[in-house]
């Protein structure tokens, strides 16, 4: 049986997820995105699995995690009320890559930045670059 989201209330990038994963990234402002999430759900682009399992492989092979500690982890991700937005991948050759284009930003964070927009929601995201990009075009950022 597959359990029921309830409408999302933010756009969570992985350099977010990343800081529930990490002490020397975390701060109480990612602790308190992490419980908004717990209650309120988030949103994320299909990419989102994709990028956050390579970093958490990057960082065992850089021995910042023991071997095992990405399923850890993981299964933190899995048990949270995240929505995969099924709309990504057919936004990304138009829509994601024009906005990539004139906001200067990867596709993949053009992903998230074009998502918040789309939904109308908050984009919670600890990279500069996005931030930046998110607020000249309106999207409210947190932390």
């Amino acid at each position: 049986m597959r359990r029921r989201l309830a409408p999302a209330r933010l756009v969570v990038d992985a350099s977010i997820a990343l800081a529930w994963c990490f002490d020397d990234e975390a701060s109480a402002a990612t602790e308190a995105l992490l419980d908004q999430v717990r209650t309120h759900g988030a949103v994320v682009p299909t990419l989102w699995h994709l990028e956050l399992g390579n970093v958490l492989l990057a960082a065992e092979r850089r021995g910042r995690t023991i071997q095992g500690g990405i399923v850890v982890r993981l299964s933190l991700f899995a048990r949270l009320p995240i929505e995969i937005d099924v709309e990504t991948s057919g936004r990304a050759w138009r829509e994601t890559l024009v906005l990539a284009r004139a906001e200067r930003l990867t596709l993949y964070d053009g992903a998230y930045l074009e998502l918040a927009m789309r939904r109308g929601l908050p984009l919670a995201t600890m990279d500069q670059d996005l931030a930046v990009a998110a607020k000249r075009v309106a999207v409210a950022v947190l932390p």
